[in-house]
Parts: structure tokens; C-alpha cells; sequence
């Protein structure tokens, strides 16, 4: 696995963060919530996730299992990233790439979950 380290966050620069993580998992879904939000997902362990500010400005949603924490700034809406669990139980962060500094999803290959089928 080969991990860089990124930086990102919400549109109107309440909510930053840093990230270390592998672009080459990328994956979309297309589960209810990030179908309709067009989302392309990377996955870090929750140590290699830094919440820079922001803590304050997010709003959590939760839906289906209630199990992810989906996390976005209150004032502009975006969902930069997620809290959840990995299927081994791992504490993981999800990140939103299309919120990563300097980075275009759509030049990366992703794999597809059937999240509609989970």
C-alpha cells in the first residue's frame, strides 16, 4: 500500500483536515446517500486522520445501520468525511476525495461497491 499524505476539507474553509491515505482504493458507491451525492471515497485508519478545525462547524447524519457517522459543515453542507468502522472493526475515517486539496477524482480508477445491495 502506498499512503500520501493529503490535505482537505469543506468548501467555505470552516471544517480542514490531514490525511494519510491510498488513492489507489478509491471507490464509489451506490448506496442511497453516496449515489445521489456522487461521492469517490478513500479509507484511513482513524490515527492517520487529523481533524484540523471544525470539530464545532460539523452536523452529523446518520442513516440505514447508524453505524457511520457522516459528518458535514453546517454552514456550507459539504460531507468532507466520515467516521465509521471497517467489517474487522478498525475505527476508519472516510474521506470525501472530491474534497482533497489538489486532487481529481475522476483521473483516478476506482473499484464500485454495490452499496445498494449491502
Amino acid at each position: 500500500m502506498s499512503e500520501d499524505h493529503y490535505t482537505g476539507g469543506c468548501q467555505c474553509g470552516a471544517v480542514r483536515y490531514e490525511v494519510d491515505l491510498d488513492l489507489a482504493g478509491a471507490v464509489t458507491c451506490n448506496c442511497s446517500r453516496c449515489e445521489r451525492m456522487g461521492f469517490t471515497l478513500a479509507f484511513a485508519p482513524r490515527g492517520a486522520f487529523t481533524l484540523l478545525k471544525g470539530e464545532d462547524a460539523v452536523t452529523e447524519y446518520r442513516f440505514a445501520s447508524q453505524t457511520i457517522q457522516h459528518l458535514f459543515c453546517a454552514t456550507c453542507g459539504i460531507e468532507s468525511f466520515a467516521y465509521g468502522k471497517m467489517p474487522d472493526g478498525t475505527d476508519m475515517t472516510a474521506v470525501n476525495v472530491n474534497c482533497l486539496d489538489g486532487v481529481d477524482p475522476r483521473s483516478l480508477k476506482t473499484q464500485h461497491y454495490d452499496g445498494a445491495s449491502a
